[in-house]
């Protein structure tokens, strides 16, 4: 009974090692062929593909970090104390040097004008009479008809109706001063950024009533360590972005130094200028970027053209129609694009791969063929491999 049992475990072991020696054998050559098919795979690569290698600036500097604010802004109170009666403007709307934005109650001022007119008319006639009872008492004089006491009791009456009129004149003077500062007006060309009264509102004197900026007159209002402002001088380059323009770089130059940092945070001050027209219209928006304090030309390379493996770094170029693994040192990386520095590994007019896969191989064969040529070759990919 066990020599059966035996022999019928040697049975199916045998027939298992046939089952698979069998398809090792029809499989094998299959297999290989397929193996050196791939290894001998020709890279198609379009010229979109491709990045050469060319010299340029890398800028270094130290991080400024602030806010976007109109250089000319006019914030706008009350010089007298009344009612606002109408408010003609709204935030974000446009006005123009001269434009009535806010009118407040002038009833009383109105009132003062019109006492202080009264005044003048009366100090005009009271010195015109002074000035007739002067000249007749002269006369008289000269003719030894009066006395000279006479004479200079007229002078005194005319001297002080000089004066009461030129006091009252002054207080028209003040009365339509005050009547014209019931009527706000836009100080120059802008737009309203923040309304802060309402028709009835009492506005005492001081009192906020309304801001008005210019938005083409935006700047870069930043802030710089203490210990890094010492490279900061004026008429440098500065690139920074601002928060509510995602992928936009913008361009300013340097136009003042605070000369004294903040006691409190020990920072300094750098207004910076916007370099083009190009430029955001909303004031208060966050912006940060660097200031181009120090530049050198080098060889830079993106960051997509870039392998890490570790400590080490390395690209694929292609020279000759094949592609080869070029092992890189790289330096400083340039905040405003991005792209490295490349110390040693690369030459200039050097032609990398932009975006490299992992599945590349060192010696493979490249083809270069128009992006649709790619596309159709791979299913629209931006790189295919086929077979020789």
């Amino acid at each position: 009974m066990l020599r059966k049992t035996l022999l019928a475990l040697a049975v199916a072991s045998a027939l298992v090692a046939c089952g698979k020696s069998g398809p090792d054998k029809g499989e094998g050559p299959a297999a290989s062929s397929r193996a050196e098919a791939k290894k001998n795979a020709t890279l198609q690569v379009a010229p979109e593909d491709l990045v050469t290698v060319q010299t340029d600036s890398l800028a270094s500097g130290p991080v400024i970090t602030g806010s976007i604010e109109p250089e000319r802004k006019a914030d706008l109170r009350a010089e007298v104390g009344a009612v606002v009666m109408q408010v003609l403007k709204e935030n974000g709307e446009a006005v123009r040097k001269g434009d009535l934005l806010v009118r407040l109650d002038d009833t009383s001022i109105r009132d003062s004008l019109t006492s202080a007119n009264e005044a003048v008319r009366a100090s005009q006639q009271a010195l015109d009479q002074a000035e007739r009872m002067l000249k007749r008492h002269q006369t008289l004089l000269a003719s030894g008809m009066t006395s000279a006491q006479a004479m200079e009791d007229a002078q005194l009456r005319f001297n002080n109706a000089q004066s009461d009129l030129v006091a009252a004149k002054a207080r028209r003077a003040t009365a339509e001063q005050q009547l014209a500062r019931t009527l706000v007006r836009a100080p120059f060309d802008g737009i309203v950024s923040d309304r802060k009264v309402s028709n009835g509102d009492t506005a005492q004197i001081g009192k906020e009533l309304i801001k008005v900026i210019d938005p083409n007159s935006m700047r870069f209002e930043g802030l710089v360590s203490a210990d890094k402002i010492g490279t900061v001088k004026v008429g440098q380059n500065v690139q920074f972005r601002v928060n509510g323009y995602p992928g936009q770089t913008f361009a300013g130059k340097v136009k003042r130094v605070d000369p004294a940092a903040n006691p409190v945070t020990r920072q300094v001050e750098v207004l910076v200028n916007f370099a083009d027209q190009v430029q955001p219209k909303v004031a208060g928006l966050y912006a940060e970027g660097r200031v181009e304090a120090e530049a050198r030309d080098t060889l830079m390379i993106p960051d997509s053209s870039l392998v890490r493996a570790g400590d080490n770094a390395y690209t694929w170029r292609i020279k000759d129609n094949v592609l080869r693994k070029a092992d890189l040192v790289v330096g400083a990386r340039d905040a405003r694009t991005g792209q490295w520095e490349v110390s040693k590994g690369l030459a200039a007019g050097d032609r990398v791969l932009r975006a490299p896969a992992s599945s590349f191989r060192d010696g493979q064969k490249v083809e270069l063929v128009s992006a649709k040529a790619v596309a159709s070759a791979n299913g629209s990919a931006p790189a295919a491999a086929k077979g020789n």
